[in-house]
């Protein structure tokens, strides 16, 4: 059986970066975030690959991080939430 060069595999080898984190000299800041303090309020990170980073626009990466910061867990489902509350 050959190995695949894509999905996970490839997933994993891409270089991430964090679109909505520019450098001073120009690039995007690795994605992710360390050393996340209880007291600090740091934007959550969006991360997309490097070669698509570098296709996409200025309004494209505008629109990407506010949708992404707008209210991130609000998209969260739960098995409560699915069933619903009384009001």
């Amino acid at each position: 059986m050959a190995k695949s060069s894509g999905g996970l595999t490839k997933w994993f080898k891409e270089d991430w970066v964090d679109i909505g984190s520019k450098k001073k000299g120009g690039g995007y800041a690795k994605c992710g975030r360390t050393k996340q303090k209880k007291d600090a309020k740091r934007k959550y990170p969006k991360c997309v690959p490097r070669a698509k980073a570098n296709a996409m626009s200025k309004g494209q990466i505008k629109s990407a991080v506010t949708r992404k910061r707008a209210n991130p867990m609000s998209k969260v489902k739960t098995i409560a939430n699915k069933k619903g509350k009384k009001k």
